[in-house]
């Protein structure tokens, strides 16, 4: 079926659903909760002289309860850099408080940075553990239990295809792709996440680990994330990826904005594989081998988030990015120098 009708559809049958009688005769209210996020920007590269508008995101999502114990997500990006792409799509049980099972199509539990939704971002493009280095959504099952030891600690633990979203009919394999994080809040703002990773794109495992901790109060936010990626049998030397930034908010009154956030972030990662093999003419080829698909280099960016007062929420994100590029790397068309303005609006 047509995604593009589907969604309607299923927005149509769950408002229908009525509110319903849980076991013990508390009432579940089944009304769906309907969240969307559009991202439309324009980005100018100032050596190239060259610019584009573009809408990144135009995600929608439903998603609410059956039953005080099962509840469900959909969710579809209308407009992913111009492609419609099913992302979320699971069932969730919670038999007791604090442990819940989920099984479907998800983002893994895994790093910080690259767990964030497109409207949670703080600057207008993903740093590169986000965007290159860690970021695996898959289809699978989690568990996950929270309690709390005097602060609250979060505990998941995943096992995944390695399939990616698109291949999953006829898709099987002996393999155990798997992901664990564990996230502790303690007093006062301040945050430990750990998290580890095992992914097999092709016939070489790869294994990665992530630290990353960050303090959030006062309206202050500052973080660091560091993560580590090792490939099996020494297919390709280790990746080391650095994502580090400080953004710090300041009320405004009488104004059209209710507040101006000044931002700044460094990022970093080594020359790096995605894992898959290709021939000398850059084409998929089992008998390949791993390249490099992102050369090592480092950025600074700089900017300020402007946020409007509105039912929904709504940023506009102001950023320069200035790339640093070791010698013989070759950037891709969109990872140069660059201007960007986004609208970000979540409803």
């Amino acid at each position: 079926m047509d995604k593009r009708i589907l969604l309607p559809m299923l927005f149509a049958f769950f408002a229908s659903l009525p509110v319903a009688a849980g076991d013990d005769g508390d009432e579940v209210d089944r009304t769906p909760e309907v969240h969307g996020t559009i991202r439309g920007k324009y980005e100018f590269q100032t050596e190239e002289g060259e610019g584009r508008f573009q809408v990144r995101n135009a995600r929608v999502s439903l998603d609410g309860d059956l039953t005080k114990v099962v509840s469900y997500k959909v969710e579809i990006d209308l407009s992913d850099e111009g492609k419609i792409k099913m992302l979320d799509t699971y069932t969730r049980i919670k038999p007791v408080r604090g442990l819940d099972f989920t099984i479907g199509q998800m983002r893994a539990p895994f790093t910080i940075d690259a767990h964030r939704s497109p409207h949670l971002q703080y600057f207008a493009n993903r740093s590169f553990i986000a965007k290159q280095v860690g970021n695996v959504r898959d289809v699978g099952a989690t568990l996950g239990y929270s309690f709390n030891v005097g602060f609250p600690i979060i505990l998941q633990a995943g096992m995944f295809n390695g399939s990616g979203l698109t291949n999953q009919k006829d898709f099987w394999t002996s393999n155990v792709n798997f992901s664990a994080k564990a996230q502790f809040f303690f007093p006062r703002g301040f945050n430990l996440t750990l998290s580890t990773q095992k992914i097999r794109p092709d016939d070489v495992s790869v294994m990665m680990y992530d630290a990353g901790a960050y303090y959030h109060a006062h309206g202050w936010h500052a973080e660091v994330e560091y993560l580590y990626k090792h490939y099996g049998h020494g297919a390709f030397k280790p990746v080391h990826a650095l994502d580090a930034f400080v953004s710090y908010d300041i009320p405004l009154r009488r104004c059209f904005f209710t507040k101006v956030s000044p931002l700044v972030r460094y990022d970093y990662m080594s020359d790096h594989s995605d894992g898959l093999r290709y021939n000398a003419d850059g084409d998929e080829d089992a008998d390949g081998r791993l390249v490099i698909n992102d050369y090592r280099r480092s950025r600074l960016t700089g900017g300020v988030t402007l946020s409007l007062d509105l039912p929904f929420v709504s940023d506009i994100r102001l950023n320069y990015e200035k790339y640093f590029y070791r010698d013989g790397a070759v950037a891709k068309p969109s990872e140069r120098d660059k201007v960007v303005v986004e609208f970000m609006t979540r409803f």
